[in-house]
């Protein structure tokens, strides 16, 4: 059973815009982010009335840092009295980090259709690189040792392994959620809703 757990993903980076795998570089949020992570810290302000009951942790990376310092400041908060935590970050797209699905089938044709038929499974190619089953692996533990009330700012991967292990839904719906970017994922007890 989990505490109760307000999670966010990081607001859009022009990479999300794009449709550029991300993974583990390092993007800014772009204006529109910064929107959307306003109006999330706005919106939590419905939600947690004693900011001091709750621990705030953001991935280590800088859009999510930019997205967590935007919504402490939006609740009235010091942007930067927060803590980060490395099991927080997105998983690896190893090789393919940086390019779009279109320009890897350009230059290697073929190459993303194994992902499409198991995209929860596959690892693409490359040093470090995950899978979503690897990512899971990762991040449970973290989620499973929480013992306070916590506001979090992820990332979309892991967010879908969150329905994964606490929702149950299968591989291939996981895989494929869309992750909104200006909406909070409560999470509590066994229980996940989008607010």
């Amino acid at each position: 059973m989990y505490p109760l757990v307000y999670i966010a993903r990081h607001g859009q980076t022009q990479w999300n815009a794009e449709r550029r795998l991300q993974g583990q570089a390092d993007t800014d949020i772009n204006a529109l982010g910064r929107e959307q992570a306003t109006h999330n810290g706005r919106r939590l302000t419905e939600f947690v009335r004693n900011p001091a009951d709750f621990d705030f942790v953001s991935s280590p990376m800088r859009r999510t840092r930019e997205t967590m310092e935007a919504m402490r400041a939006a609740m009235g908060l010091d942007p930067f009295a927060y803590r980060t935590d490395p099991p927080l970050v997105e998983l690896s797209f190893g090789d393919w980090q940086g390019f779009t699905f279109a320009e890897l089938e350009a230059r290697h044709p073929g190459s993303t259709k194994a992902r499409r038929f198991a995209k929860w499974d596959f690892q693409p190619p490359g040093d470090g690189a995950e899978s979503y089953q690897m990512l899971l692996e990762r991040v449970k533990p973290w989620f499973d040792a929480l013992d306070r009330q916590t506001v979090c700012v992820t990332h979309g991967g892991v967010m879908r392994c969150l329905f994964r292990f606490v929702a149950g839904v299968s591989k291939q719906e996981a895989a494929s959620l869309e992750i909104p970017q200006d909406r909070l994922l409560r999470l509590e007890g066994r229980s996940l809703e989008w607010l």
